[in-house]
């Protein structure tokens, strides 16, 4: 995390954490529960959820989901404030593939958004 830059820091950590034997990540939202496939194993962090009760599953908008992660590229926006707008634009959870370079964004009825994010070098 300390070299990651404020903005357009996703790709700095996704790699730092393909180097580091990380193929994939499952984020689960609203529950923020997220597992990270290794190759050395599986691993799971339980984050703060951002919901307590029973609440409606906001419906999937592409375009607002679109909006949280430009805001999130820009570094206008904390982690968590990424999150939180991305469950109100309906995202029930995603999928990072690292050795692909791709995130996937799932709504509750199957809809998808993928996005493609750059490669960089990090150097040591």
């Amino acid at each position: 995390m300390s070299i990651r830059p404020r903005a357009g820091g996703f790709p700095v950590l996704a790699e730092v954490l393909r180097l580091a034997g990380v193929t994939r990540n499952f984020w689960s939202l609203p529950s923020c529960q997220s597992i990270y496939l290794t190759k050395m194993g599986v691993v799971v962090q339980q984050g703060q959820p951002l919901v307590s009760e029973t609440t409606d599953v906001p419906k999937f908008e592409k375009e607002a989901l679109i909006r949280a992660l430009r805001l999130d590229q820009a570094g206008e926006s904390t982690f968590s404030q990424f999150l939180k707008s991305s469950w109100e634009a309906g995202v029930i959870g995603y999928d990072v593939n690292f050795e692909k370079r791709t995130c996937t964004y799932f709504g509750a009825y199957g809809e998808m958004y993928v996005e493609e994010y750059p490669a960089v070098e990090i150097h040591k």
